[in-house]
């Protein structure tokens, strides 16, 4: 990679668990899971955004769904135990996890919520989601990510 990396806060406590990954940038102007995944050079379905909730308990709860996916709300609510969720508005996001809309990872929030991942997640060797930082994504087996927070697999997304 020629240059020093900088590492994120998701970086930093891999390192510090001795959890193997890898880490990628791209082109943060490419928005789109697609675009993101092609410039990776993964198929789409091995990458996976951060969506946080909030169910009408108050408490928040994090998914997640491949990014080309949509978040069933019904399916995570179930998951949750929870009456009804709905997504977390997006100036909550910042102070609630310390993560920007596009930067946000399951790793490293503020708090340590309840977090799920789309069950499609056991299909791939890898997986990709963000380092915490627009333009940083990590890679690494789903057990590995299960060592570094606890994450249970669900079906979450929607049927198409």
């Amino acid at each position: 990679m020629g240059k020093k990396q900088d590492k994120t806060n998701v970086m930093r406590i891999l390192d510090q668990k001795k959890i193997n990954y890898k880490c990628f940038e791209y082109d943060n102007t490419k928005l789109s899971a697609t675009q993101v995944a092609q410039s990776l050079n993964i198929k789409v379905g091995m990458l996976f955004k951060t969506l946080v909730t909030v169910a009408k308990s108050k408490e928040h709860y994090v998914f997640m769904v491949p990014a080309e996916k949509e978040l069933d709300l019904k399916k995570a609510a179930k998951a949750a135990g929870e009456k009804s969720i709905e997504m977390l508005p997006q100036k909550e996001l910042l102070p609630l996890t310390g993560y920007i809309h596009g930067g946000c990872s399951p790793i490293g929030m503020k708090k340590q919520y309840k977090t799920f991942i789309d069950i499609t997640a056991v299909d791939h060797e890898e997986i990709f989601f963000s380092a915490g930082k627009i333009g940083h994504q990590v890679c690494m087996p789903l057990t590995s990510l299960q060592k570094a927070i606890s994450v249970t697999p669900i079906d979450i997304v929607k049927d198409k």
